[in-house]
């Protein structure tokens, strides 16, 4: 499978008592069909998976791969502390069709790199799908290093990377000494950097809400090869950026969700909404950054 582009990790919206809203759900799926994004994830942690109930994660699969029916790449997230649940989530995405699966290190157990191989390939074996794997060690407390990547090597259905360590020189090594694994940009205020050192994809939280701007400077980098146009997209996305850093990333995704229309019901405990100073604030932001984006990339981004 190709990774190529921006892969949007879809909100999961919900009803007035807390349940997942399937039908706000349809819409977000559709919103993103319509928007120009080049594939979706669901069961990432923008999507709060790890407040979901195991029944509800493979609810929300299933419900993605009939909505979605073939339009865009569908990625399903294996996220588990047990090996066996990930090993679940990755068989049932084989079962109902998925394109590919996101794989990440087990989060609180501190596994050693080769325990981290082992993990991935044992989902490898059972699932047989294409896998992009995700190393986030600031959430999982365990990175994916030069170890892991000697055990998994050879590893056909291994296929690219989701890389947010936010560690510039992480990002060289992968992209100098791993070039069979295709680099994808998961540390958003380095999508540039990301560009500049071949990736070809970003998953990015905020195309959510602002998916023409992500889209614009995918196509400006990776397409156009125009970089002096990136780095005024760029520029001009930094202030989200910053905001989305606050301390507060899904309830700030479902707020900026919310803004441009979407229903999303707010998120699960223990979370809790944006305020609504919070929320006038995020407005102006996104408001300037399509104001900017529009001058620089024109008719290409939606209004």
């Amino acid at each position: 499978m190709n990774f190529d582009g921006i892969f949007t990790p879809a909100i999961t919206p919900l009803a007035a008592d807390g349940s997942i809203d399937f039908a706000a759900f349809d819409a977000v799926l559709e919103h993103l069909v319509a928007s120009g994004v080049h594939g979706i994830i669901i069961g990432g942690s923008t999507g709060e998976y790890y407040a979901h109930t195991a029944e509800e994660r493979r609810a929300l699969a299933e419900r993605a791969h009939a909505v979605i029916g073939g339009r865009l790449p569908l990625v399903i997230g294996t996220g588990a502390t047990r090996t066996e649940d990930a090993v679940a989530y990755a068989v049932h995405a084989k079962s109902i069709g998925a394109d590919a699966i996101l794989v990440t290190t087990p989060p609180y157990a501190l596994p050693t790199e080769q325990e981290i191989a082992h993990h991935v390939m044992t989902i490898d074996k059972a699932a047989d799908l294409p896998i992009m794997l995700y190393n986030y060690p600031a959430r999982m407390g365990v990175s994916m290093g030069d170890e892991f990547f000697a055990a998994i090597k050879g590893t056909k259905n291994i296929v690219a990377i989701k890389e947010s360590s936010g560690d510039t020189l992480r990002l060289h090594a992968l992209a100098s000494q791993y070039p069979e694994i295709q680099l994808s940009c998961g540390w958003d205020d380095q999508a540039l950097e990301f560009f500049a050192w071949g990736a070809r994809s970003w998953v990015c939280a905020g195309s959510n809400f602002v998916p023409g701007e992500h889209v614009a400077l995918y196509e400006a980098c990776v397409l156009e090869k125009d970089f002096a146009k990136g780095r005024a997209i760029m520029s001009a996305m930094l202030p989200l950026m910053d905001f989305l850093e606050n301390g507060k990333f899904v309830q700030s995704i479902k707020a900026g969700s919310e803004i441009i229309g979407l229903k999303t019901g707010g998120v699960r405990a223990p979370l809790l909404p944006l305020d609504e100073n919070e929320k006038d604030a995020l407005t102006a932001v996104i408001a300037e950054l399509k104001s900017k984006v529009a001058a620089v990339a024109g008719s290409t981004v939606d209004a």
